[in-house]
């Protein structure tokens, strides 16, 4: 390969050619150096998909636009290297910023070397040249449908670029000749256009008929190129941060992981030093003991169906930790929905993996907040999480958006998913318009990325059984992992549900009412509504008149926060008696939540919400019987006209009340127990069979389309090409990645992470960024103030950017925070309006 990258990457004053500039003392990374170190790394990444070669030649091609003089003179003008009174090249390179293409030029030199051979040589020469000339971007689109325009070939336009503005021919003249000759070598050799036959086989071979116009197919031949974009991505971003800032690179664990079998021995001492105190704990044991006999079977996609309260957290880790050890396994991703929270599950699991005197998070990351904007400046993007962990617990939003987000800090991450455990905890929580696309890209990381997958739930939402066509999840008979669901089901069943929905619904007094009967009569109660509003009603409401201690949880609050109510509420149930204890939640208390109340009150909502709410009633089976109450608010006091997925569950669960009622042998006499909720689920997915290829409305793109069709066949934006051109695009990948990127949320309005001032740590959290100057320092600051931030839906955000009380914890970060502390309440958390006395905290820079 030429000269060492240690070689190159020693200190020089000025390389000829400059691929970045180390502000502390103007060092300079030559671009030689930079390209075999990404090359290196790359291909060490795409080793897991066999694409080494690929990997390799990525890396070398992705830069080569940096050896013009005109994107020479940009950098170096720039950094200060040139001088504006001295230097005839200095530019202003302000007004350059991002205009000079540097990426497009190692993409046309693939796509010439590949395309004048045969068809397979095409669509390995397109597929890498997506790659490199997106790495700036995103993966591009190769066809766009856009408002007012005929289909237009993006691919084929962005390779036939003209000269003057990607610096080809300047370029190769400039080029290292000895990095030329490797690049050459490397494009020459057979593997480099097999390796994709070989992917076009495995994947067809899965399509009923090897229908290559299947969407499943041409979706995940997509994933495949993010795949491949993945490993150039994080590979650039980890050779260009760890030149910039050598003590990070220090921090590194470049997959020097803690080996299997030490953080097995962890487990498995915890598990065995536990001393069952509840009549349900030997069930749990005995869930768990199945879970590690599953740990031998092969690599695939598994569920595992325990009832709430079952131990899903410990028997699914303890699966995944004898799983990957049984097969060499990269690591394990826990993935719980947006809605929970998620610092429990991993504070759990970190007690247990990082005992006293292990370095804290050097097993277990959390990365569950949204505190920097994909557009960051180069100090943001140092700060971006790859994953490089054992043990990572995330939610549904930040993997959803590695698999179909837009940018390149999601598709950073992608490379991770392969030779991976995939633990999906509530799994029920998944977004209906995202169904068939997960589907397809669960089944590719299965059948192409050596991983495993698991499907954790009370409530299995069945999608294996949506339509094939366009993607149902495959689930090889008998990979459940439990031996005997539905005895499970009668073994763990510890409350009674009971429905009582009446006309006109329950007022709040009512309601209010209800809850102080309960505590009367089991000593605490849980209310679980819809929506904030409500939260805050029937909590105002009660904690008037209530002799019982009243909470109040919502996602306004910081994780810190809630973690901080959560211990008090648990210590007071934990009483003997428990001491009188009311509490009032959005569903965020749903998904994880090892709570253990009396009695609970659900607002009516989809079957598996009142489902997973009976599992915070009689938790640990300390009664006989617990009760959970379905009812339903009125109407002027619940508005769910802007939470669909509610709204339709709500009515499918009413449906299968009613029918209960009328029948309930028909349910096994368990208005929540399998047969009720597959009947649940068949009535969902057939409602909404329309909604799971994720459609996308006309005012975003100008036509009617969905995110299956775009990242698929694309076939509007093939039939307008055909209209217009009067033939079919002559390139093979047709999606409209970019576009489909842009349009996709994981949930329907992105949230930004805001900084809030909970507690004395949380203020000094804030002075502490605000004052960092070290990207160094600020990465752990931040690791930490995720604890201490609040995800903030936009029309909100907009309101407190407007009142002045968001600002940046300094310019161009993108990092927001808090400035007023009234406007955070000690019982409500975030609020639009201030509450209480002023605080000044400190003030970002202008």
């Amino acid at each position: 390969m030429g000269q060492s990258s240690d070689t190159l990457r020693k200190p020089m004053e000025k390389p000829e050619f400059v691929a970045h500039v180390r502000s502390e003392g103007k060092t300079c990374q030559s671009l030689e150096s930079h390209l075999y170190g990404v090359g290196q790394l790359s291909a060490r990444m795409a080793e897991k998909f066999g694409l080494s070669t690929q990997g390799e030649l990525l890396g070398l091609l992705h830069d080569l636009g940096k050896y013009s003089t005109a994107f020479q003179s940009y950098i170096q003008s720039a950094t200060g290297l040139l001088n504006q009174d001295e230097d005839e090249e200095f530019v202003d390179a302000a007004g350059l910023k991002g205009k000079i293409d540097h990426s497009t030029s190692g993409a046309q030199w693939v796509w010439q070397e590949l395309a004048q051979k045969d068809a397979l040589a095409q669509i390995a020469g397109q597929i890498m040249a997506l790659c490199i000339a997106s790495h700036h971007s995103g993966v591009i689109d190769c066809l766009a449908l856009s408002v007012g325009s005929p289909a237009e070939d993006m691919f084929t336009k962005r390779m036939n670029k003209s000269g003057d503005k990607t610096h080809l021919s300047e370029v190769l003249g400039k080029v290292n000749q000895e990095l030329l000759a490797t690049a050459r070598n490397l494009v020459a050799r057979p593997e480099i256009t097999q390796a994709f036959q070989v992917w076009i086989a495995n994947i067809l071979g899965k399509i009923p008929g090897n229908n290559s116009q299947s969407p499943v197919y041409q979706q995940q031949l997509g994933l495949l190129v993010r795949s491949l974009f993945s490993c150039l991505i994080d590979a650039d971003r980890i050779d260009t941060a760890d030149f910039e800032h050598p003590g990070r690179a220090r921090r590194r664990l470049r997959g020097n992981y803690e080996s299997w079998d030490v953080l097995i021995e962890r487990l498995e001492t915890h598990l065995s030093a536990f001393t069952p105190r509840h009549p349900i704990d030997d069930l749990r044991q005995d869930i768990s003991r199945h879970c590690l006999e599953g740990a031998a079977r092969k690599k695939g996609i598994y569920t595992l169906t325990v009832p709430t309260g079952g131990g899903k957290t410990l028997a699914s880790l303890r699966f995944a930790l004898h799983h990957a050890r049984e097969h060499k396994m990269d690591r394990v991703i826990y993935v719980i929905p947006f809605t929970s929270i998620i610092d429990q599950n991993a504070e759990v699991v970190r007690h247990i993996l990082e005992p006293e005197g292990v370095e804290v998070g050097s097993v277990v990351l959390e990365h569950h907040s949204n505190l920097t904007p994909e557009a960051q400046s180069w100090r943001g993007k140092i700060l971006s999480e790859n994953w490089d962990a054992p043990v990572v617990y995330t939610t549904s939003v930040q993997l959803l958006e590695t698999l179909f987000g837009a940018g390149t800090r999601g598709a950073r991450r992608m490379h991770q998913l392969a030779n991976t455990v995939l633990i999906f905890d509530e799994i029920q929580s998944l977004p209906v318009n995202c169904v068939h696309l997960f589907n397809n890209a669960m089944n590719y990381l299965a059948d192409f990325c050596d991983s495993t997958v698991v499907l954790c739930t009370a409530t299995q939402p069945l999608l294996d059984q949506v339509d094939a066509h366009k993607g149902a999840i495959r689930v090889p008979e008998g990979n459940e992992l439990m031996p005997d669901v539905k005895q499970l089901f009668d073994d763990l069943k510890r409350v009674e549900v009971v429905n009582r929905r009446k006309p006109g619904g329950w007022s709040q007094d009512e309601i209010a009412a209800l809850a102080f009967e309960q505590i009367e009569a089991v000593g605490s109660c849980l209310v679980i509504v819809n929506t904030k509003k409500a939260a805050q009603a029937i909590y105002r409401l009660c904690k008037e008149i209530s002799t019982a201690k009243t909470f109040h949880l919502s996602t306004n609050m910081c994780p810190a926060h809630r973690k901080t109510i959560l211990n008090e509420v648990r210590a007071r149930l934990d009483e003997v008696p428990p001491a009188p204890t009311l509490c009032i939640s959005t569903q965020l208390i749903e998904a994880g939540v090892d709570v253990d109340f009396g009695s609970v009150i659900r607002f009516t909502a989809g079957l598996d919400s009142i489902a997973q709410a009976a599992g915070r009633c009689n938790r640990n089976g300390r009664a006989t019987q617990g009760l959970v109450h379905v009812l339903n608010p009125r109407p002027e006091d619940e508005n769910l006209a802007k939470l669909p997925d509610i709204q339709v569950g709500r009515e499918k669960a009413e449906r299968v009340l009613n029918d209960f009622d009328a029948d309930p042998e028909k349910y096994g006499n368990n208005r929540i127990g399998p047969e009720a909720m597959a009947w649940y689920y068949k009535n969902y997915f057939f409602d909404r069979a329309n909604d799971m290829s994720y459609p996308v409305v006309a005012n975003l793109m100008g036509h009617d389309d969905t995110l299956l069709n775009l990242l698929s066949d694309n076939t509007l934006a093939v039939a307008d090409y055909k209209r217009t051109k009067r033939q079919a695009p002559a390139i093979y990948l047709r999606q409209s990645f970019m576009t489909a990127a842009k349009a996709f949320k994981a949930i329907d309005a992105p949230t930004r992470g805001v900084i809030v001032p909970y507690g004395e740590t949380g203020k000094a959290l804030i002075n502490a960024l605000c004052a960092a100057y070290l990207p160094d320092k600020e990465f752990e600051l931040l690791r930490r103030a995720q604890q201490f931030s609040v995800n903030v839906f936009p029309n909100v955000l907009e309101k407190l950017f407007k009142t002045g009380v968001v600002r940046e914890v300094q310019e161009g970060t993108g990092i927001l925070y808090l400035v007023d502390s009234r406007y955070y309440s000690p019982e409500f958390g975030l609020s639009e309006t201030p509450e209480g006395k002023m605080e000044v905290l400190c003030v970002a820079p202008e």
